[in-house]
């Protein structure tokens, strides 16, 4: 017993390294775009799968279809075409909800930032091989060489009486405060002989995303709804990033609410017409997005529409893009 306790302890240690070091030497995409990568082998538990969808590499990294992965795990997924987005409920009943170019990930109700946004093709969610095998509660391995992605599972470690939370967070590298979050658990004491507990830790809990309220959600989306409900989905999410990219600019009031109603650029927080203001559902998807980190409009912290709007002001701002009948700068 003692000797497999060994094995496995080094085993996981060896997957740990690979998990921290992994290099993936697949021929790069372009910066911006995704590759398919038609030479990759996917195994799981150590038999070769086929994938519904093919592999994807972007700025050097290998992205998977999680939904992919996930169905042949047994996980249940579902696909919202409306907001670009899956949920995905683990066997071991995680739940996982994902969204186009949106880099934070709900996992179990908490909200966590991805050091990359995940990105649809083909209606599939892709993220990278790293994240894919931490949410769904396996280890991964990469061989470059043989350009092979071996994904384990890991069942979730039960406690007895002979294999308590120390043996736990020895065999599988983890500390009991990790163990404890990834579980959703207070203290130790919460832990009795028959608990089960998830072992594999998703780098994401380190990384949790910046919260914020449900009052400054809806006055956002009723600014974006005045401004920019008559555009596309992607004129609305310029417009809600705006405001906050004000937020994060030493040059304007340091909150959402402060923005919109400190100045002159939004007239309608002081005509009645943000208070009337009822967010469509595209807005709504548009101002959560943003919330969550989606920015189209990286820097700019001004918009507006040139047949209308005219001067030496305006004319003296470095323009980023036009979308819709905006133009945003800065």
């Amino acid at each position: 017993m003692l000797c497999r306790s060994m094995q496995t302890r080094g085993r996981m240690l060896i997957i740990m390294l690979l998990l921290l070091c992994i290099a993936l030497p697949v021929v790069a995409a372009d910066k911006a775009e995704a590759a398919t990568a038609n030479n990759v082998t996917i195994k799981i538990n150590n038999v070769k799968v086929k994938l519904a969808d093919p592999v994807q590499v972007s700025d050097g990294r290998l992205f998977l279809p999680i939904a992919n992965l996930a169905e042949l795990l047994n996980a249940k997924t579902k696909w919202d075409q409306d907001n670009e987005a899956v949920t995905i409920q683990t066997v071991n009943k995680d739940k996982i909800v994902l969204s186009n170019g949106v880099p934070v990930v709900y996992f179990n109700e908490s909200r966590y930032r991805m050091d990359v946004a995940p990105f649809v093709a083909e209606g599939r969610i892709y993220i990278p091989l790293r994240h894919v095998a931490e949410l769904l509660h396996a280890t991964v391995k990469w061989d470059g060489e043989a350009q092979l992605a071996e994904l384990e599972t890991v069942e979730p470690a039960v406690v007895t009486e002979d294999y308590g939370v120390p043996e736990i967070t020895e065999q599988h590298g983890i500390s009991l405060k990790a163990l404890l979050k990834r579980n959703k658990l207070s203290n130790a004491d919460d832990i009795k002989v028959g608990t089960s507990l998830r072992v594999v830790i998703p780098s994401i809990l380190d990384n949790e995303a910046e919260p914020y309220t449900k009052e400054d959600y809806m006055l956002l989306a009723k600014l974006t709804q005045v401004e920019s409900g008559y555009e596309g989905y992607e004129g609305q999410l310029a417009v809600a990033n705006v405001v906050l990219n004000r937020v994060k600019d030493s040059r304007f009031p340091d909150s959402i609410y402060d923005v919109i109603y400190s100045g002159k650029q939004f007239p309608v927080a002081h005509n009645g017409m943000l208070d009337k203001s009822v967010p469509n559902a595209s807005v709504l998807r548009a101002v959560k997005d943003a919330l969550n980190g989606r920015n189209n409009v990286q820097d700019a912290v001004y918009f507006y529409d040139p047949k209308v709007t005219s001067g030496s002001f305006w004319s003296g701002l470095d323009k980023i893009v036009t979308i819709g009948s905006h133009r945003f700068a800065k």
